[in-house]
């Protein structure tokens, strides 16, 4: 390969020769064409030196994005797929419109109920403001990428692991590939990319909307002064009944009175709230009600954020006809296209360790009528084997069969021998109208053995708070739910489910269409015309769920109206 000066003395000795042919002067153009050639070679020069200059920044650049991204595989898969060019740190319009979406997505957090601090906008805008040199903006490049990664999956499918918050919450949550962040991203608007983000649901929307009102009404005084008595009722007056009065108006519930007494209006706005509070409407503010008016605007305002961040944990698809399951509100509803379509009580798992109702979604894919109850183990080696160690007879309306699935007689079992790891016995109830199940379950099948079920014990459907069973989910109305279920597949449902009801005989019925079924846990949900509701939290998992949040930087704003 020829040098430069060899590029250069041919390029003379070509020029010349072209002069001479052309009769012209060889002294006057000789020393032109060096002076042009010397010229053309130094502009040459200039823009190589240049070009590598260029081509070192960018290897810099690239050198440090590889550096910093290998700590995070998604990121580092991202960017060598993308030759490791910039996504935020680039001088174009796109880079620009980029950076300037990312920071007013992280301004926008609170208004999510995210942890606005965990993004770090100021460390983030101070480093990008610092990056001086190719491997400073190369490194910041990775952490906007990181950054947004964390914002973007927060914003989806939530800012907290719920597993780690609440056992009972054995909810699989719909993660997305972080690199899917990065890559759709890169090819979308990115305003537009950060509002399809949350959830698109009406529910979803709607706490916001009540999270505003409630941070203005937070601003504004709140509730105003709590009411001091132990309970009121008609007829009453005094200072708490005014206090409750007051009470009653901030939260909306009845209008501008001086009257100081327990009036019919009032009367009806306790009523009013009562329902919106899954509490008896009687009208009488006792205790439990007055407990309920006490609450803080501070403390709901604390339950609709932990209500939006569970409706993060579920955002996808649930299915155009799905059950819903409140578990807090003791109910259990059938949804088609987004409208509540049939709805009866329910009983769930009692507040203790081992009965609480757990949090999953799954489908729905028969029912059997005139159900065997398959006695759990935990319920058989610790409720019943204790029984009839003491008396062979006890709960004598239940069969115990071996591992071969032969029935056993209890007068073959010495029950004192075993324990509850060596009890080798299944203990089963055949169909009856005593069965533990009643007459109808509902099953979609898991390894938390949970379904829906009839009950015998129907007592418990009148009262307020319904967390009686072993977990699994009683239904108050069983038997108009299989009808609603099986309208979808039958122009006589109430007879097809009776013809088999009559039988006795255990019968499957399979669902032409799974149903999804989701149980829920909300102490705040809405509905369809904008009102807010609030729910005990019965298994104290809401206030673990607002610790953690806040732990993590969430914060209570208050917003001048």
């Amino acid at each position: 390969m020829d040098s430069a000066y060899d590029v250069y003395q041919k390029t003379v000795d070509d020029t010349c020769t072209v002069i001479r042919t052309s009769g012209g002067s060889m002294q006057i153009s000789f020393n032109r064409v060096q002076s042009l050639i010397m010229g053309f070679l130094m502009a040459m020069f200039g823009a190589v030196a240049l070009a590598g200059a260029a081509e070192a920044q960018v290897t810099a650049f690239k050198q440090a994005v590889a550096e910093a991204a290998s700590r995070d595989a998604d990121i580092a898969a991202f960017y060598k797929a993308n030759d490791y060019k910039p996504l935020w740190t680039g001088t174009f319009g796109k880079d620009t419109q980029r950076r300037k979406a990312l920071f007013q997505a992280i301004a926008e957090a609170d208004i999510h109920g995210l942890p606005g601090k965990r993004y770090d906008a100021e460390g983030l805008m101070a480093k990008l403001k610092a990056a001086n040199t190719p491997r400073a903006r190369g490194l910041v490049e990775v952490e906007m990428s990181k950054t947004f990664v964390e914002l973007a999956q927060n914003m989806q499918t939530g800012a907290l692991v719920p597993s780690k918050i609440d056992s009972g919450i054995v909810r699989s949550i719909p993660y997305r590939e972080r690199s899917s962040y990065l890559v759709n991203f890169a090819k979308s608007n990115p305003n537009s990319f950060f509002r399809a983000l949350p959830p698109k649901t009406p529910e979803y929307a709607r706490l916001m909307k009540a999270k505003l009102s409630f941070e203005k009404l937070i601003a504004s005084g709140g509730f105003g002064e709590t009411v001091s008595a132990a309970s009121l009722k008609p007829g009453q007056s005094g200072n708490a009944v005014i206090a409750l009065r007051n009470r009653l108006g901030a939260m909306g519930y009845l209008g501008r009175s001086v009257s100081p007494s327990y009036d019919a209006a009032m009367q009806k706005a306790v009523q009013e709230f009562q329902q919106d509070n899954g509490l008896v409407a009687d009208g009488v503010a006792g205790a439990g009600t007055l407990k309920e008016i006490n609450t803080s605007a501070a403390d709901r305002l604390k339950s609709i954020i932990v209500a939006m961040e569970r409706e993060r944990w579920v955002n996808q698809e649930r299915g155009r006809r799905h059950v819903l399951v409140n578990i807090t509100d003791f109910s259990a509803r059938i949804i088609d296209n987004g409208k509540v379509t049939f709805e009866t009580r329910s009983v769930v798992g009692a507040n203790d360790s081992e009965r609480r109702t757990p949090e999953f979604s799954d489908v729905m894919e028969y029912l059997v009528i005139n159900p065997t109850w398959n006695v759990p183990r935990s319920i058989a080696t610790k409720e019943y084997l204790p029984m009839m160690q003491r008396n062979a007879n006890a709960a004598g309306h239940l069969q115990l069969y071996d591992s071969r699935g032969r029935k056993v007689a209890r007068s073959q079992i010495n029950f004192s021998k075993y324990t509850e790891r060596t009890f080798p016995y299944a203990i089963k109830q055949p169909p009856s109208k005593r069965n533990a199940l009643g007459l109808v379950k509902f099953m979609f099948p898991n390894k938390y053995n949970i379904y829906l079920h009839d009950t015998p014990a129907k007592n418990l459907f009148s009262r307020e708070t319904r967390a009686y069973s072993h977990g699994c989910i009683r239904l108050g109305d069983p038997f108009e739910f299989a009808y609603a279920l099986l309208a979808k597949q039958s122009n006589d449902p109430k007879g097809e489910f009776h013809r088999h009801l009559k039988t006795g005989v255990e019968t499957a019925v399979q669902l032409e269409q799974p149903v999804p079924v989701h149980l829920i846990y909300r102490t705040a949900f809405t509905d369809v015309k904008g009102g807010t509701h609030f729910r005990r939290d019965v298994y104290g998992r809401d206030a673990k769920i607002w610790n953690a949040l806040q732990n993590a930087g969430v914060v209570l704003r208050a917003v001048q109206g």
